[in-house]
């Protein structure tokens, strides 16, 4: 769907969902819960999407899934559930689930690398599996009524465009709203560059709206992304951990970046929130893994972030930050 000349702060329509811009936060796995969501769109984001979530696990009622991953904080919206699994029957009522919590559209994994993911079938695994990936857009749609959108890979290994067919079955057969495409193979996670020729060719191509994602990190990483394939919008996602202002400056709200003062102040809104989603104890744990992307940011050495590393509390914690000030 070839875009008509769009800025990144224009608002648009996915699936009959109102999105106020273009910049939307990218499911991250293990960290895209209610709060790390809300502090996007503190921020900005015009849409986001939760950390994947199990089908199976919904579908089965887990306690801590139901409880935690489908929490949804009312001044997140609009906001994408995003869901793994190989099963077209479980995937349907999983769908039907999160609807029922209050989800605005549904995700669909069909791009995660991780091997104990892809051995059952799901994630990366679908993109050699075209009919399964149809059937599961289809039965998500079906459970939910929601408007479904599917995060793909352009293959599994270098020289692959598996993924690039399954983006057009899924755009032909799948009844999805939309596809956002991480143009590199799944082997190579993270690393080498990013295929945004293959993206544009995609837009210009494909009936639905089609969102770009990979190694946008800066601002202008994404403008250029954005200008370079054409897409609906862009996905922010580890260049966003510990970085919230980036969704600022995509937007043209920010031109500086963040002092110190106001990083230690964001810094506090997440452990309060980690300690309202998880408890005091579970958030001192949780929280170890945040604090390397914000020590980066003040740039207060290694020695503060081994310091947090094993602060018994989230008191010391806090006084550590303070340091820093």
């Amino acid at each position: 769907m070839k875009r008509v000349d769009q800025a990144l702060t224009d608002d648009w329509s996915l699936g009959g969902v109102r999105i106020p811009n273009r910049v939307v936060l990218a499911p991250l796995a293990g960290i895209g819960n209610w709060f790390v969501r809300l502090q996007a769109k503190r921020y900005g984001a015009g849409l986001v999407v939760s950390e994947m979530v199990s089908s199976f696990a919904v579908h089965y009622r887990n306690e801590r899934t139901c409880r935690e991953l489908l929490r949804i904080h009312p001044d997140e919206h609009p906001v994408s559930v995003q869901l793994f699994g190989h099963d077209p029957d479980v995937m349907a009522s999983a769908a039907e689930r999160v609807a029922a919590a209050g989800a605005d559209l549904i995700d669909l994994n069909m791009g995660c690398p991780v091997p104990k993911v892809c051995k059952t079938g799901a994630g990366a695994a679908l993109l050699a599996d075209p009919k399964r990936a149809v059937a599961l857009a289809r039965a998500a749609a079906a459970g939910s009524g929601l408007p479904v959108t599917v995060k793909l890979r352009s293959g599994q290994r270098p020289g692959e465009l598996t993924g690039v067919n399954v983006a057009r079955r899924l755009a032909d057969e799948g009844h999805v709203a939309g596809l956002c495409i991480h143009p590199r193979v799944a082997s190579q996670r993270h690393a080498g560059t990013a295929d945004y020729q293959l993206v544009r060719e995609l837009v210009e191509e494909l009936p639905v709206p089609v969102l770009v994602s990979g190694g946008l990190r800066t601002a202008q990483d994404a403008r250029d992304a954005f200008e370079a394939t054409g897409a609906a919008g862009v996905l922010l996602a580890r260049g966003s951990l510990g970085n919230p202002w980036l969704f600022e400056q995509l937007l043209g709200r920010r031109s500086c970046e963040p002092e110190r003062q106001e990083i230690v102040a964001e810094v506090d809104w997440v452990l309060d929130r980690a300690v309202e989603h998880l408890g005091e104890d579970r958030a001192t744990r949780y929280l170890r893994k945040f604090y390397p992307w914000y020590v980066e940011r003040l740039g207060c050495g290694p020695a503060l972030r081994a310091a947090l590393q094993t602060a018994p509390s989230l008191a010391d914690v806090r006084a550590l930050l303070r340091t820093c000030e």
